[in-house]
């Protein structure tokens, strides 16, 4: 079977260099907030362009962390997509707040800044807008009505390592970022890990203290906060992962190439990428009328692929019907019932890419 993601692949891609840092480690005696992390997050923060990044255990609770550091919690709004991993929704619920929905762009599946003006109401502190499958959303829009209305902007890059808008990487864009190192991210742990960046040094500051129990000095709290640590172990395999990120995007794009080439012409809507931006293809994404047909046919021919989102976050048990703005959401709902991931990760050869797309063209509709 071809994976759709196969985070293995990436160890074995870099193995030697894993294995000596995570050695490195467990000499070292100290596990827990120390040298790998520092050193990591001052890599990231360069990479992206920001002034501070703070390493915490998840991309969930980096944008819970970012959320409270900005001081975002009940009685107050933060507008969203469902179109997303329920985690977006779920730290803000976290913090307290009230997520709303606004609906997205059929060609980006990024929020429509349009959707987002019209949720925007007396109560609204933020915007989350997610850059999903690695491809910036309209922040130039977007910001534009976050500075008009005072607001906060906060990306979720979970998916968007590395990616750009115009010069700039996603991330250094708002007013604080947040990245996941899931396993299957561009840029994944072995485990789970998160990371906020930003130039705000207030608000880092903030995100240190609430990510470890308020300390500004061990057992003394300052503010309240709880135990969100990135670990030593998972610093040190990103910090190698890091120096291979370009590459792998790289590589990325290029696979994105070779499908953009072999399926022209398909009865698949393949992806669209936003003019001026770098698309880092977390996810090749396409769309097709008979998907859950074309995705039953696509396994019996050894190919894994899957669906990114198959229930948007409104319409699930947990959300349904309490959400504001989750009434009419008509493109988050089609993208939904037509959105299909092909397998996606920098080390897919050539020959598989092949099988994906030959697995496609006996499909025949």
């Amino acid at each position: 079977m071809i994976l759709c993601s196969n985070p293995k692949a990436q160890y074995l891609a870099h193995r030697a260099a894993i294995d000596e840092a995570i050695q490195r480690v467990l000499e070292s005696g100290y596990y827990i907030l120390g040298s790998e992390v520092k050193a990591f997050e001052a890599e990231f923060a360069a990479y992206i362009g920001g002034a501070h990044c703070i390493g915490v255990g998840s991309g969930t609770e980096a944008l819970h962390v970012a959320l409270r550091a900005a001081g975002i919690g009940p009685d107050d709004e933060v507008i969203t997509t469902a179109h997303t991993a329920v985690a977006t929704v779920a730290a803000i619920e976290l913090a307290g707040a009230t997520p709303v929905f606004a609906d997205i762009e059929p060609e980006y599946f990024t929020l429509d800044p349009a959707a987002v003006e019209r949720a925007v109401s007396p109560k609204t502190r933020a915007i989350i807008p997610v850059h999903i499958y690695g491809q910036a959303a309209d922040l130039g829009a977007i910001g534009g009505i976050a500075r008009r209305h005072g607001l906060r902007l906060i990306e979720d890059c979970a998916q968007a390592h590395g990616a750009k808008l115009g010069p700039r990487r996603l991330g250094s864009i708002g007013d604080i970022a947040c990245f996941s190192a899931y396993p299957t991210k561009n840029l994944g742990a072995i485990g789970d890990g998160g990371m906020i960046v930003t130039s705000d040094a207030e608000l880092a500051e903030r995100c240190r203290l609430i990510r470890e129990y308020g300390w500004a000095e061990r057992y003394v709290s300052h503010i309240p906060g709880f135990n969100s640590r990135l670990d030593e172990l998972q610093a040190a395999i990103l910090r190698v992962k890091l120096r291979f990120l370009d590459e792998d995007n790289t590589r990325r794009q290029l696979i994105a190439a070779e499908y953009d080439g072999a399926l022209a012409g398909s009865a698949l809507e393949l992806p669209e990428k936003r003019l001026g931006a770098t698309h880092v293809y977390h996810l090749y994404v396409v769309r097709s009328k008979q998907r859950d047909a074309l995705i039953g046919h696509l396994r019996t021919h050894g190919v894994g692929a899957l669906i990114h989102y198959p229930v948007p976050v409104h319409r699930q048990k947990a959300y349904v019907g309490r959400i504001r703005g989750g009434a009419s959401l008509p493109e988050t709902e089609r993208a939904a019932a037509e959105v299909l991931s092909l397998p996606m990760y920098p080390e897919l050869g050539a020959d598989e890419v092949k099988t994906v797309v030959s697995a496609i063209a006996s499909y025949g509709r």
